[in-house]
């Protein structure tokens, strides 16, 4: 039996996904790194089993309610955990935040500034105070009545209704109308009104036009449809509606989706005219601090929102407000995040940004004697950056907490002072621990991947840079922090686009678009999520799942029972288990928490009823192959074309270790751009492609990144151009061209510092990537400064 004051804590006998029955012991109060490549069970050990339990104890402690809930949700497969505290657990949120979500409610920095403002703001004469909820754009008594608090209105104009204004109405011209015998019913309507529908809408008198387009009025007339010979017609009462008043409609009342995008190519969004995008009320904004209105203050970057809120103390009120904000900041721009402003939208944020900016949000909350366990904080960091973020960690841990983090970062497994190393492989060929003690004794596991990568001391091999064949030019560039930005990218080369977070990457790559001369075709291939639900996974967005379909419909058992494809598949009724309705999950409501999915209680996750799964392809039935992992399908399916070609490009880019059944919403970003480059890399590519990619070694293991990189040069290899946004200096330093932007974030960024082959960029004065990149080139000192 352990002392209540074990310095460890112990896991025994984790079974958690992959991990194959795992004893470790990991000592608390250090910064503890768990590597190893992707999918070899280092999440399942630290999310999945060690802050599961510490979850799962604490919900115990909780509530009889919560308790019966939790229950359905499962406690981890793990023999006992002793050691172990209370846990906060740091994920990369695969969600989409709102677009109500922003940095400043992330980080709770909003509601600071809202007081200062409701407390010490200089009032106009005679103004009665407002409570701090007058200053949100998310509340009532804030939001602007206009916009509704979002800052913009969608608005329809006689040109994005009548794109051509040489049609006549019968021909078409209001091309926001519905088609079929809706759009015939409101042309006819309009012809017994007296409006002249043959006649080319720009020689219709201007009033005609307005009233046409713009009108609230819904007259009713009786309409006498020309008559066709083969059908009789009879007359109708119809009633109009004007294009405007369509859109909008459809826009915020269809259930269709189709319809709802329809209608959206028809609004232009515009700046709010009444409150000018600052979405607050004109009560709120008549308030200033500092000279500024609390929506200039929250459009500032927080590195100059610092320096504005300095020395403005005259109260001691507005003193102690402002001091408790300037705190408050401090963590976010030591992180590397100073560019941000407080009403930056949280969708527009990276995986890594909002994850550190939650991170800068604990560093604050004075927790101690908790277990914070991290899901790759480094994640989107440039090199300069990780050290800020070492830092961070550090002090997370001398205020008397142990640091968990799941990590690929070289760097930040240097900085460990605990490393346990998962594998050796992915998948089934993973889940034993090879190592759990200090860093240093690691390059002692032969059978460890991650060994040969943090003890290699040699330089990179040299390699011959590509020529280009052609020159694709951009700009000017000017959004975000672009300002004119001009910028030139070799074809028929991989090209890296470098710089810290914030200086205008993936602005300055966005700029790339299919009708710029010599793009030819154009794949750009980001990290949004493949779907929402679980419903949404790997086979089925590779289109892989069709083809396994059919096979399952081809066996003797399905055609004696008359099944068809459609049987196999979980999104239809037939074959789906109708408990979950084939998503293997039920929602769980847990009260004062956020809904969690549980297995479904009837088909235990199967998602099809039992007579479907009685039907087997080679002694497997349809929820047996979902479970395969790529690697196991890829020899189960050997002899199956179609299918053997898909899983070979998804074991191309390293994503063997996933199931065919993986639900979307728990794969990382990174696995989900992967998944989009193996769709592309299946199909016949004819003609040149210019592939785009933001960041596409994010939680990759070095060990993959080799992987992943020999495809990307294979592309090049073949004809095609590659624009890779990236952090990681192996990948940089194997480049042919570097774009380098900087030299900081925000205003202190957007321009292009440097741009040449890799050992030329390496040699840049102002760049901040240089050093990092000359010592991946093996020319530079060990350890940039």
């Amino acid at each position: 039996m352990h002392s209540p004051h074990d310095p460890y804590v112990r896991v025994r006998g984790a079974r958690e996904h992959n991990l194959k029955g795992v004893d470790v012991d990991v000592p608390r109060d250090v910064l503890a790194v768990f590597t190893g490549v992707s999918g070899s069970g280092k999440s399942s050990l630290a999310f999945g089993t060690i802050y599961a339990e510490a979850q799962r104890r604490y919900f115990e402690s909780v509530a009889p309610y919560a308790r019966r809930l939790i229950h359905q949700v499962g406690a981890p497969k793990v023999g006992d955990i002793s050691g172990l505290p209370p846990a906060v657990s740091l994920q990369q949120r695969r969600s989409t935040p709102t677009s109500r979500s922003s940095v400043g409610t992330v980080t709770n920095l909003s509601n600071s500034l809202r007081m200062l403002f409701s407390r010490a703001g200089d009032y106009p004469p005679g103004a009665e105070r407002l409570d701090s909820d007058a200053f949100s754009s998310n509340t009532a008594v804030g939001a602007c009545p206009e916009c509704h608090g979002l800052g913009r209105v969608h608005r329809t104009t006689e040109g994005s209704l009548v794109p051509d204004p040489s049609l006549s109405i019968r021909e078409g011209a209001i091309a926001a109308w519905p088609g079929a015998w809706q759009g015939k019913n409101l042309r006819d309507v309009l012809d017994a009104l007296g409006y002249d529908v043959d006649r080319p809408w720009r020689e219709l008198p201007a009033p005609q036009r307005e009233w046409i387009l713009f009108t609230d009025e819904q007259p009713i007339v009786t309409v006498h449809p020309v008559r066709d010979a083969e059908r009789i017609q009879r007359p109708y009462q119809g009633t109009y509606m004007s294009a405007r008043r369509y859109v909008m409609k459809t826009f915020s009342d269809s259930k269709s989706q189709t319809l709802r995008a329809k209608a959206e190519r028809f609004l232009e969004a515009a700046p709010c005219p009444v409150c000018g995008g600052s979405r607050l009320r004109a009560e709120a904004l008549a308030v200033t601090f500092a000279g500024r209105t609390i929506a200039e203050l929250a459009a500032l970057p927080l590195v100059e929102l610092a320096q504005s809120l300095t020395g403005h103390g005259d109260s001691e009120t507005a003193r102690v407000l402002t001091e408790d904000l300037l705190a408050r900041i401090s963590p976010v721009t030591e992180l590397g995040l100073g560019y941000l402003s407080l009403d930056r939208a949280t969708p527009t944020l990276s995986a890594g940004e909002l994850q550190r900016l939650r991170l800068a949000t604990q560093l604050r909350s004075g927790l101690f004697g908790v277990v914070y366990v991290l899901d790759e904080p480094s994640a989107g960091l440039h090199p300069a950056d990780t050290e800020a973020l070492l830092t961070v960690l550090d002090r997370l841990k001398a205020s008397g907490n142990s640091v968990f983090v799941v990590e690929h970062h070289l760097d930040v497994m240097r900085g460990a002072d605990w490393l346990v190393d998962v594998g050796p492989k992915a998948g089934e060929h993973g889940g034993q621990v090879l190592h759990s003690g200090p860093v240093a004794d690691l390059e002692r596991v032969t059978e460890s991947a991650t060994a040969r990568f943090l003890f290699d001391r040699s330089p990179a091999p040299v390699r011959e840079v590509r020529a280009p064949r052609g020159q694709l030019k951009t700009g000017p560039v000017t959004r975000h922090n672009l300002r004119g930005v001009t910028a030139e990218f070799p074809l028929g080369v991989l090209t890296a686009v470098t710089g810290v977070s914030g200086s205008g990457k993936s602005t300055l790559i966005g700029a790339i678009t299919e009708d710029l001369p010599g793009v030819g075709r154009l794949v750009s291939v980001d990290q949004k999520p493949i779907g929402r639900t679980p419903r949404s996974n790997l086979a089925t967005y590779t289109g892989l799942f069709d083809v396994v379909r059919k096979v399952f419909a081809a066996t003797e058992e399905a055609h004696r029972r008359g099944y068809g494809v459609g049987r196999f598949s979980f999104n239809v009724a037939g074959g789906r288990c109708e408990t979950c309705q084939g998503e293997g999950f039920v929602s769980v409501e847990l009260l004062f928490l956020p809904s969690t999915y549980a297995p479904c209680p009837d088909c235990g996750g199967a998602r099809y009823n039992p007579e479907t799964l009685e039907v087997t392809y080679r002694e497997r039935n349809i929820a047996q192959v979902l479970d395969l992992t790529v690697e196991a399908a890829a020899d189960f399916f050997a002899d199956t074309p179609a299918v053997a070609r898909s899983l070979a490009t998804l074991l191309d880019v390293g994503l063997g270790y996933l199931r065919l059944g993986q639900p979307a919403t728990e794969l990382s970003g990174g696995e989900a751009q992967r998944i989009k480059l193996a769709s592309e890399l299946q199909r016949v590519r004819r003609g040149h492609t210019l592939y785009l990619l933001d960041e596409p070694t994010t939680g990759l293991h070095p060990a993959d990144v080799e992987v992943l990189m020999r495809q990307l040069h294979g592309l090049v290899d073949g004809g095609h151009s590659v624009v890779v946004v990236e952090h990681d200096m192996a990948v940089v330093a194997g480049a042919d061209w570097v774009v380098d932007l900087g030299p900081g974030g925000g205003d202190a960024g957007g321009r292009i510092v440097a741009a040449g082959p890799p050992a030329e960029v390496a040699r840049a004065e102002p760049s901040v990537t240089a050093p990092y990149l000359a010592r991946a080139l093996g020319t530079g000192a060990s350890q940039p400064q």
